[in-house]
């Protein structure tokens, strides 16, 4: 329980901190050549504040420079690199996403918090009983899962373990859509996607341990970046992990922030 309390406060922290997703005010597309980026009508990247034209990201090849308004260039690193390169323009900022070669630019509203109130999503009271003890597979040969996300798009995912589990005596099994530092990473839909959770479906996290069991804890079951804002672009459940029981454990639907 003190464990869970503790991943909880972090959730909340990070869910109500200067960079959340809830922060987001923009997803714009850019193609290659002169982006404008600013708050005047004909800039591909439209700012909700700031000058007109506040300079342009120029696209060319493999690189991507950002060029103030009576500045110096600057280049920039999208996300695909790990961690895209910040630009700071006030209250806002923003960095470049790519996505299979298509590059867009999420925009950021520091002060958002200042706007809105925050309301913490609720969580199922924690149960011992959603604390599963599941057995690391390796499957006879490997598979390749389609994972949509909430863009429409299809990304092939090379898996070779699947988390094989009961609840109730019924057998059940979940695919890893990554995996990482000795970490799986789900993403999953239950009966209770939609009604008391996230329709969309949740995340979950969980460590391989080296006994060949993998530790799904679904009371840290979350929901994910698209529950919060539009300017998303989530992974959705693949369909070998829609869950035919109701998981009532995890985040609920979070609630709609409210004009401060």
């Amino acid at each position: 329980m003190r464990r869970f309390a503790a991943w909880r406060k972090g959730r909340i922290a990070e869910l109500a901190g200067p960079e959340s997703w809830l922060g987001l005010v923009g997803l714009h597309p850019i193609e290659p050549g002169i982006n404008p980026v600013g708050r005047g009508a004909d800039c591909t990247v439209a700012l909700p504040g700031g000058p007109d034209r506040a300079g342009e990201l120029v696209w060319a090849g493999a690189t991507l420079e950002w060029h103030p308004a009576g500045g110096e260039p600057l280049m920039l690193a999208s996300d695909r690199q790990g961690k895209p390169t910040v630009v700071e323009l006030g209250p806002l900022a923003f960095f470049v996403i790519d996505r299979d070669g298509r590059l867009a630019v999420r925009v950021r509203d520091r002060e958002w918090a200042s706007k809105t109130t925050f309301v913490a999503p609720e969580c199922f009271p924690y149960q011992m009983s959603w604390r599963v003890n599941a057995a690391w597979q390796r499957l006879d040969s490997p598979v390749t899962m389609e994972v949509p996300n909430v863009s429409g798009d299809l990304r092939e995912v090379q898996v070779d373990h699947r988390a094989v589990f009961e609840v109730d005596g019924e057998p059940l099994s979940l695919l890893p859509v990554s995996v990482e530092n000795e970490k799986a990473f789900f993403v999953f839909r239950d009966r209770s996607s939609g009604r008391e959770t996230y329709g969309a479906g949740r995340f979950l996290k969980a460590p391989i341990g080296s006994d060949g069991k993998v530790v799904l804890d679904f009371n840290r079951a979350y929901s994910p970046p698209c529950a919060f804002t539009p300017f998303a672009t989530c992974p959705l459940p693949p369909p070998e992990n829609w869950l035919p029981v109701a998981v009532t454990a995890g985040e609920k639907k979070p609630a709609s922030p409210s004009a401060a």
